[in-house]
């Protein structure tokens, strides 16, 4: 190199810096993730379930099914819901230990389920099984 000529410029980039930075928000994110985690409104402190016991599948079944309406079905039977106590006796007769599951439209407000789950507990049955279908699954043609 002469006097009077310009350098040459090196064109290396340094990555050590920004190794550094990336490294360093790593961390951040790394601490701060569990404070992240946590969901919408108040913190409640969740009840601890026990895995359910096996389904006895020998048990006969009832059937009640809510439609869109919010009409009463027993056993692909439309029942009227001043009957629907009656209805389900009737049907559980054959069998006392006759286990009921519900299954209703998913455009159903909660209210009119939760009515449907009082009158099979009035009713005489104990519990109440929940039919839905598995998220992203394709309804079949039968």
């Amino acid at each position: 190199m002469r006097l009077g000529e310009p350098a040459k410029m090196q064109s290396a980039i340094n990555v050590t810096p920004l190794v550094d930075v990336v490294l360093v928000l790593l961390i951040i994110f790394m601490v701060m993730a569990p404070y992240m985690a946590k969901g919408p409104g108040p913190e409640i402190d969740m009840p601890a379930t026990a895995k359910p016991p096996a389904q006895d599948e020998e048990r006969p079944r009832i059937v009640v099914t809510l439609d869109e309406r919010g009409e009463l079905w027993i056993d692909d039977q439309p029942v009227a819901a001043e009957r629907f106590g009656e209805g389900l006796r009737a049907a559980g007769d054959a069998e006392r230990n006759s286990k009921v599951v519900l299954k209703g439209d998913a455009r159903l407000r909660f209210g009119d389920v939760r009515q449907a789950m009082l009158a099979i507990d009035e009713a005489g049955f104990e519990g109440v099984g929940l039919i839905a279908e598995r998220a992203g699954a394709v309804a079949r043609g039968d």
